[in-house]
């Protein structure tokens, strides 16, 4: 988490609506000797949040035994230069969007991590509409029970929603406002957005 507490999230409704957007996260852990990332697809409903890992990444394990987790999600993030400042001797930084999940983990039952696999199916390819979606009905039921066995589901309670929203609110209205001006001209989509967020922000406040 970034220091500076006005950057720091703790509206759950805008942390959840982020996680949705992205619907991807980083899975921390640490076993004996090192801390232990793996890269998921996840679900938030409510303080319930769950995901899937391969058996065989050392991950699984370590989350079975230490029994905690942390889910980290990146937004939307944009690099911002020194030379868009109206005032001198600043320096470079980024601004950016993320969430922190963090709780008690269990391991799903078998029945359980099929109903991930056919939430995840929904829940994703609801964004190609209006593509036919996937479902499991499409597949031969044994390939699908080989591969439901080459998977660890995990369910966290979750006991901390934090994120950061760093938009330049450390700044004068007049040079926030030339960053964003600045980030809409970029050929990037990322930047564009933070771009939008700034402006809403600023209006907002």
């Amino acid at each position: 988490m970034h220091p500076a507490r006005n950057f720091r999230e703790s509206d759950r409704t805008v942390l959840a609506e982020r996680v949705g957007e992205r619907g991807f996260a980083v899975i921390v852990g640490i076993d004996e000797r090192r801390p232990l990332i793996a890269h998921a697809p996840i679900l938030l409903d409510g303080d319930r949040l769950r995901f899937h890992l391969s058996a065989a990444n050392p991950l699984s394990a370590a989350l079975r035994d230490a029994g905690r987790a942390l889910a980290v999600i990146t937004g939307d993030e944009a690099y911002v230069s020194p030379d868009w400042y109206e005032k001198a001797d600043q320096v470079p930084t980024w601004n950016y969007l993320s969430v922190e999940i963090e709780g008690r983990i269990r391991v799903l039952s078998r029945d359980e991590a099929a109903r991930l696999l056919d939430d995840l199916a929904a829940r994703y390819e609801a964004w190609l509409k209006p593509k036919p979606p996937w479902t499991r009905a499409k597949m031969d039921p044994a390939k699908f029970e080989t591969l439901l066995g080459g998977i660890v589901g995990f369910q966290m309670t979750v006991e901390r929603l934090e994120g950061v929203t760093k938009l330049s609110q450390n700044k004068p209205a007049a040079e926030a406002t030339r960053i964003a001006r600045e980030l809409a001209k970029l050929d990037d989509e990322g930047a564009r957005r933070i771009s939008r967020r700034m402006i809403r922000s600023l209006s907002a406040g």
